[in-house]
């Protein structure tokens, strides 16, 4: 039988009937109830191609005997219906109605008689096929002789060879049963297997509280149901697993794609590919309480799919998308346990310290280490530099860097106000950046640094590979970088307290007592240092005659002539009252002499009304037997006290040979 014929004869409804016709078998003797199966007139109709097949097998168990080659042969049905034959046969009963098949179809006898037309003078015979059973007429056989034979001679030939096919067709009928028992033995063994396979899956699965081992779980277990299926699991969440067959369920990218519309629909799809593909693809929905998770991805050939249990199928993606809610919800649990630990600890010793170095370094170390990305940067905005600073990287070569406000993804972050997460720079790309260049970064999570409700900078990290940072990833930095803006706040906070505890308020140089620790801080580091004492002269007199207010402004004035006059690296500071001191440090005696110089030369000419001052001048150097602050200010004193006694508007250094005087 042709697989074709096959699958016409085994959806028949007649098979059935067939088949469970003779009742249940007897333990002890399965031959003989094979022998008593029979077809009914409700067969009829669908014997076809079991008669066909069975012709074919009977023309070559006949072939070697000499009497078949005398005879053209065929088959018509019950009701006369062509079944199969030789084609001369064929065309004589399609062209004329012949006496002798009219009264065997009609008698159910054996019959003889002489062709016409086509088959003029040959001897036509036709004899009736009974059910072996039942003796039900299910069948003609027709002869037609190809030479001269006498007409009782071709019909015992044709009955003869009607028993041989007769005998033929309920071998083939048997072995089409027993192929069907084989069959249904194989499926029910198949479906104890897979029944077996889904009660140890199910098993397996609410014992998992790892979500890899649930999402692998899921896969070979179908694989193993339907070895030669393509198996893939396309998950939706933000989880990146080992196993190849695990993939990311990008909805913007293929929106006609079996898993995409599965996903969307939450119900199962199946798509047949058009001719001469013959690929069938199949979604399953892996859902879970709070909704669906992924999907289940299997492609079959269309010869597979009737053996495919979508139902089987279904219930296992249930069982995953149960399981992997549950491995998920305590995998959540167990991290946020974790972060609060982690957060507890940063905040901890991001408050032992309120220098921001230290805590800028500190927070780029922890955040590296929680976050295991490869390279943290952290920015703050520089009021002075008018940009972003690179304040902590441990890209060595990006320290200190100064960059634009609004430029790369730093600035698009620091303007925005808003997070960014980039899984691959080179394809997305909102914006420039040398730190993804100069480290050949595929992703990045920014987030800017607020501190005290306000932008002040912004938090990059980055990794090699591709997609590698998660939501959960956003929201620890999230988490993270509010409190080190915290810290970052108090250190802010601690510095202006102290800045302003070390500024005099109205001329904004420094205090006296921050200008003592820095020239003792020098003292231990430096080889030489020198210190000018400035003060205005007959400044009670300005006051008198101009009001403390006016007063004031000239304080003001020289202070910012001697601020602009000086280094960098030069302090300046009250000393008391009119008086202002600088230290130089690593300047000789000379040197501060002329800076003393510039300083008086442009007092006397920029302040408004018009003062002079007189300085006095020490210095010390690493050869000197004592060294300390109150010495050098002792002897910077007393000689702005001769440059006074002098006339004023005068520089005096310690020694009366160095001494300068102006008119």
């Amino acid at each position: 039988m042709s697989e074709e014929q096959r699958k016409v004869y085994e959806s028949s409804p007649g098979s059935a009937v067939m088949f469970n016709d003779a009742g249940p078998i007897p333990g002890n003797e399965p031959r003989l109830w094979l022998q008593g199966l029979d077809i009914t007139p409700h067969d009829f109709p669908y014997i076809q191609p079991l008669i066909s097949d069975s012709y074919l097998e009977w023309l070559r168990e006949s072939a070697g005997t000499q009497a078949m080659r005398k005879f053209s042969w065929a088959l018509l049905s019950h009701e006369g219906a062509w079944l199969t034959g030789a084609p001369e046969i064929t065309e004589y009963v399609h062209a004329s109605e012949d006496e002798t098949l009219a009264h065997t179809l009609r008698s159910k006898e054996a019959a003889q008689g002489m062709g016409k037309g086509s088959l003029e003078g040959r001897v036509l015979c036709a004899v009736p096929l009974f059910t072996r059973v039942h003796g039900d007429f299910f069948a003609v056989m027709v002869s037609v002789a190809s030479g001269r034979m006498e007409p009782e001679q071709s019909l015992m030939l044709t009955e003869t060879y009607a028993l041989l096919f007769r005998s033929c067709f309920y071998r083939q009928m048997e072995y089409i049963f027993a192929d069907d028992l084989e069959k249904v033995h194989r499926q029910a063994e198949r479906e104890v297997q897979r029944r077996s396979i889904l009660f140890q899956y199910v098993k397996r699965m609410h014992v998992q509280i790892n979500v890899d081992s649930v999402l692998v779980e899921a896969i070979d277990s179908v694989l193993a149901l339907y070895p030669k299926a393509k198996v893939e699991l396309f998950m939706s969440q933000d989880h990146e697993s080992v196993h190849p067959l695990v993939r990311p369920l990008l909805l913007h990218h293929w929106q006609e794609e079996v898993y995409v519309r599965t996903f969307m629909e939450g119900s199962l799809t199946i798509h047949e590919h058009e001719e001469p593909d013959t690929l069938v693809e199949i979604g399953i929905p892996m859902g879970g309480k709070q909704g669906v998770y992924g999907v289940l991805h299997v492609e079959v050939d269309k010869s597979e799919l009737p053996d495919m249990d979508l139902e089987l199928l279904g219930m296992m993606a249930d069982a995953a998308g149960t399981a992997f809610e549950n491995a998920k919800l305590y995998e959540q649990s167990n991290l946020m346990i974790h972060e609060l630990r982690m957060i507890n600890e940063l905040t901890q010793r991001l408050n032992k310290s309120l220098h921001l170095a230290e805590i800028f370094q500190f927070a780029n170390h922890e955040l590296l280490k929680i976050l295991e990305a490869d390279y943290c940067c952290i920015l703050i905005h520089n009021e002075e530099l008018g940009g972003l600073e690179v304040v902590s990287c441990n890209a060595e070569w990006l320290a200190k860097e100064v960059f634009e406000k609004d430029y790369g993804l730093g600035g698009l972050v620091y303007h925005s106000k808003e997070p960014l997460i980039l899984s691959d720079y080179q394809e997305e790309r909102p914006a420039e950046s040398r730190l993804m260049e100069s480290t050949r970064s595929s992703s990045m999570i920014a987030t800017p640094l607020m501190v005290n409700g306000e932008v002040r900078g912004v938090v990059l990290l980055t990794h090699a590979k591709r997609h590698y940072f998660s939501y959960d990833s956003y929201r620890l930095l999230q988490a993270l970088t509010s409190h080190i803006g915290l810290a970052i706040g108090n250190a802010f906070l601690h510095a202006e307290v102290r800045r302003m505890a070390n500024r005099d308020m109205l001329t904004e140089l420094y205090a006296r007592h921050y200008l003592d620790e820095i020239i003792h801080e020098c003292q231990n580091r430096d080889f030489c240092g020198s210190l000018i004492v400035v003060d205005i002269d007959e400044f009670k007199q300005v006051n008198d005659t101009f009001g403390h207010q006016r007063g004031d402004k000239i304080l003001k004035q020289v202070s910012s002539i001697v601020k602009t006059t000086i280094r960098h690296s030069d302090i300046p500071a009250r000393w008391g009252g009119e008086e202002l001191a600088v230290y130089l440090p690593g300047l000789g005696i000379q040197q501060a002499v002329q800076v003393a110089e510039r300083i008086r030369l442009r007092v006397a000419e920029e302040t408004d009304p018009r003062v002079t001052v007189s300085c006095g001048i020490s210095e010390w150097n690493w050869t000197n037997d004592k060294i300390s602050v109150e010495s050098l200010f002792y002897r910077a004193d007393m000689a702005l006290y001769e440059a006074k006694n002098g006339g004023r508007n005068r520089i005096v250094v310690e020694r009366a040979e160095a001494e300068i005087g102006m008119d």
